[in-house]
């Protein structure tokens, strides 16, 4: 009699076969953060912590951002702009300094730190060596998480705020003294663009940081000739290589200094 014994051990779970349970991402609930952006001083700052682009990004993001009546106003952005972006347009700086992060560009003042309601955080320039020790102790004792974002770095040992402010300043320089050299605004009557058979304008730049590398880029592009002085011969050779064009550049030595200067149509 042939019996066939075999009894399969085949195991349907070893190979997989059975249902099984499908592991799923459990995602984490992000925290709803209210962010506050409140009038800056105009006599001191005219600059905006956020654009309503900014806002939509955070709004989009879960976050609820409260804007003080006027605040952009003079960066020309409307309530309308930031209100159809989703923010939220409030009356008064005490309600937006109630929000759990404060967002703004100029320092606190005294006035503003009474406003907050304690263990918020504060992104702001802080400019720390020019702070009196009342401002401090008063963060200090409403227990404010301060960033300074003059002293943000970012993996490359470089300060990502600062080096765009700079940006922005050393461009804004030249444009605007080109500005002022016009005779509509009592200046030489000088174009700082090089027109061709005219000599073109001078432009002395005292240092060699990042202003000085954009003021410098801005006046060529206009037709300038650009002349940078700074005491380290280092900081001299790092612009001319970053320029990429043979720039007149000198130590501060009295003599030629001064000579450069009053021969200079911009400093």
């Amino acid at each position: 009699m042939n019996k066939d014994t075999r009894s399969s051990n085949f195991s349907l779970s070893s190979h997989g076969l059975l249902p099984q349970e499908e592991i799923l991402e459990v995602g984490k609930k992000r925290e709803k953060l209210i962010i506050g952006i409140p009038c800056e001083d105009p006599q001191q700052e005219n600059r905006l912590a956020l654009t309503p682009e900014a806002v939509d990004l955070l709004v989009g993001n879960g976050h609820e951002v409260l804007i003080e009546k006027g605040a952009g106003k003079n960066v020309s952005y409307s309530d309308t702009d930031f209100s159809e972006k989703g923010g939220f347009i409030v009356d008064t700086s005490e309600r937006v300094y109630k929000a759990d992060v404060i967002l703004k560009v100029a320092p606190l003042t005294l006035k503003e730190i009474n406003f907050l309601k304690g263990q918020q955080l504060v992104f702001s320039s802080l400019q720390i060596a020019k702070q009196s020790e009342k401002i401090i102790r008063a963060l200090v004792q409403k227990k404010i998480t301060a960033i300074a974002f003059e002293n943000i770095m970012d993996k490359h040992d470089l300060y990502p705020v600062v080096r765009s402010m700079s940006e922005i300043a050393g461009i804004t320089s030249v444009l605007v003294a080109a500005e002022y050299l016009s005779n509509v605004r009592g200046g030489k009557g000088v174009m700082l663009g090089g027109i061709t058979g005219i000599t073109p304008a001078e432009v002395v730049i005292l240092g060699a940081g990042t202003a000085a590398e954009y003021a410098t880029r801005a006046a060529l592009g206009l037709g300038a000739t650009v002349k940078i002085f700074d005491q380290s011969v280092h900081c001299l050779r790092e612009i001319q290589n970053l320029i990429g064009h043979r720039l007149q550049t000198s130590v501060f030595h009295p003599q030629v200094l001064e000579k450069n200067l009053k021969s200079a149509d911009v400093v």
